[in-house]
């Protein structure tokens, strides 16, 4: 451990830092969770209705005994091809929430490392350390393009 007071002080100040740099950390992930999450909301909404709105039209067409050709499905499919495109989120926000989830984890084991010592009456504490990457996703908001896989 730490000899005098004034290192133990020096030590506990640099732990401290340390867990607050992953907490800030934390924060901003979950701030571009909800934002990864408000965009592919307002994406699934406008395209699935829009994908509806165009279905029925062209439905109504068939019904009403009218040919179609292939590229009057175009806008359908291009409305459910956003649809899908907004699903991608799933997929982001799982690694954030997982990310997010072993930095708190890292920091728990930290804090009580520094707070109990790091062993006890069952052997040596397990610590899980923080990931080394500050983040799994870099996009703020799911457009359309080619799917990035991870």
């Amino acid at each position: 451990m730490v000899g005098s007071p004034a290192e133990e002080a020096r030590f506990t100040l640099l732990a401290a830092a340390e867990i607050q740099d992953h907490l800030m950390s934390v924060t901003n992930d979950l701030e571009r969770l909800q934002r990864l999450l408000d965009d592919a909301g307002e994406a699934l909404s406008v395209n699935f209705f829009g994908a509806s709105a165009e279905v029925q039209s062209l439905a109504q067409r068939v019904n009403g005994g009218g040919a179609l050709t292939p590229g009057e499905f175009a806008e359908a499919l291009q409305f459910i091809a956003g649809a899908i495109t907004a699903l991608q989120f799933q997929d982001m926000s799982t690694q954030l929430i997982a990310h997010t989830s072993q930095r708190l984890r890292a920091c728990a084991d930290k804090l009580a490392r520094e707070a109990f010592g790091s062993d006890d009456e069952d052997g040596d504490a397990l610590v899980i350390e923080a990931p080394n990457r500050p983040n799994p996703v870099t996009q703020d908001e799911v457009d359309a393009g080619s799917v990035e896989l991870f």
